[in-house]
């Protein structure tokens, strides 16, 4: 067990709070199809990314606005099993609610139908590729999270579930929990997670009397990534 302290905490959506792989493979899927590219590629291009990216990394020539607005309505239409990961619930409602928020690479109308579909509360404030320039792996998403928070991102700790958000996070300077609900343990460390545990289920609240104004969370894992001087931070 890994006790570590921080002053908020900022979770990607998809992946981390929200199981939504198999709308997304389905969506994207068929996108690939018509366009006469690999599913299997632009499947995983797609996770953690927004999909305005997505568009513009393979069809460089459309209209990017146009393609990426058929793409989200696909996506708000299919929420056939988007459910909460196990342990989202618990935790979230076991925190302060100005001490988290979401950092998503939804736009903000398909972040909120995901949200609902799951069943998780809304954060009182939302992060969503609707409010950046520039999406994960860039540090602007979890920069803007934190600032929302009105910490700065070296005081949070990021969750997130694909190396482009773990990138994101330590671009922004704060420290990464990594789940493996997308993809294997090495994906996640080359990326340069701090830590790397199951999900949810693996975090839990140890102090909430916030009394020093930090949040204590222990952490349930045996794959520590980093060293020593991750194991408790005042």
């Amino acid at each position: 067990m890994i006790e570590i302290t921080c002053r908020a905490l900022l979770f990607d959506l998809d992946g981390v709070l929200a199981d939504s792989t198999a709308a997304v493979a389905r969506v994207w899927t068929q996108w690939a199809r018509e366009h006469g590219f690999d599913p299997l590629e632009v499947v995983s291009h797609a996770h953690g990314r927004p999909s305005l990216a997505t568009v513009r990394h393979y069809l460089p020539g459309a209209d990017h606005e146009l393609e990426n607005s058929k793409v989200e309505s696909r996506e708000i239409a299919d929420v056939e099993g988007v459910v909460a990961l196990p342990g989202a619930r618990e935790l979230l409602a076991s925190l302060p609610r100005d001490r988290w928020t979401i950092v998503t690479s939804c736009t903000r109308p398909l972040a909120q139908v995901r949200i609902r579909a799951a069943g998780l509360p809304l954060p009182e404030k939302l992060l969503t590729a609707s409010d950046i320039t520039h999406g994960k792996p860039d540090p602007e998403p979890f920069i803007k999270g934190a600032k929302l928070l009105g910490f700065a991102a070296q005081d949070c700790v990021v969750f997130e579930d694909v190396p482009a958000g773990v990138r994101s996070g330590k671009a922004a300077g704060a420290r990464v929990v990594a789940f493996r609900t997308t993809v294997a343990d090495p994906e996640l460390r080359d990326a340069g997670a701090d830590w790397i545990v199951d999900g949810c289920q693996s975090v839990s609240v140890t102090d909430r009397t916030m009394k020093s104004s930090m949040l204590r969370l222990a952490l349930n894992t045996e794959a520590h990534v980093r060293g020593s001087q991750n194991d408790r931070h005042e």
